[in-house]
């Protein structure tokens, strides 16, 4: 059953954005030295907007993202993640946001070598603790991967891996998805269609938020933010206006 506290997609959505951040820092020191991460950044992303973060290493957007999935607290500034305050949360209360608000995919997959595809998923939804939505292999047939639910991840390609991954974040109906560069290491036809996946979620009322070095990909977000030396040097929509998934070429 769902958590007393969570209400479904369309309910959370419609009550307030997925990320809001107010002069939010990040200070890390190194020996006599303090490096900053991020520099006062303000920002707010709705929900039902497709993102995309850009910036060369070391422009913070590794930082970003892990302030913005509450896998690290800010130095100074305010952080709400989907109306949830998470400025001095405990590691505890971080912990339950991440498990109700965000779901991640990472450019390495991170699924268990010891669980089928079936069981990785389902481990995604155990963990959010929603079981009246898709079942593991409804969600694994919606990313093509029917033929595919009791095969270990070793017995899968890295695109198939990657829709597993993919399927685990959609299965937990999380408002908020946080793609690390997600299609690195997949061929050009497998990156399109795992983007048209993450694309397609917008429309249910879910944020997702990807970061890339890959331009291109841009071109096909809502919303393109640039970083560098921890401060937001571009906001708005792709040059050129937004295009299909279908019509990047890389």
């Amino acid at each position: 059953m769902r958590p007393r506290s969570e209400a479904p997609v369309e309910e959370r959505t419609a009550a307030g954005n997925a990320v809001e951040l107010i002069d939010v820092s990040r200070r890390y020191e190194s020996g006599s030295s303090t490096i900053t991460a991020l520099d006062a950044v303000t920002l707010t992303i709705p929900y039902g907007q497709f993102v995309v973060v850009l910036g060369p290493s070391g422009s913070g957007k590794t930082t970003l993202v892990n302030i913005m999935g509450a896998l690290d607290n800010a130095s100074g500034g305010s952080v709400r993640i989907a109306g949830r305050d998470c400025t001095r949360a405990s590691r505890r209360e971080m912990f339950e946001i991440r498990r109700h608000t965000v779901s991640f995919i990472f450019q390495s997959f991170n699924l268990f070598p010891g669980l089928t595809a079936r069981e990785n998923v389902q481990f995604g939804i155990d963990a959010a603790g929603r079981h009246d939505g898709p079942s593991a292999a409804e969600v694994l047939r919606s990313v093509g991967l029917g033929e595919r639910l009791d095969q270990f991840p070793g017995q899968l390609s890295g695109g198939e891996q990657q829709r597993v991954a993919v399927a685990r974040a959609l299965a937990t109906g999380n408002p908020l998805i946080l793609a690390d560069e997600p299609t690195g290491e997949l061929d050009f036809q497998t990156g399109t269609r795992i983007l048209e996946l993450l694309q397609a979620q917008v429309g249910t009322g879910r944020t997702v938020i990807l970061v890339t070095h890959n331009r291109e990909i841009a071109r096909a977000a809502d919303r393109v933010l640039e970083l560098r030396g921890g401060r937001i040097t571009g906001d708005g929509p792709p040059p050129g206006g937004k295009v299909h998934v279908r019509d990047l070429f890389w």
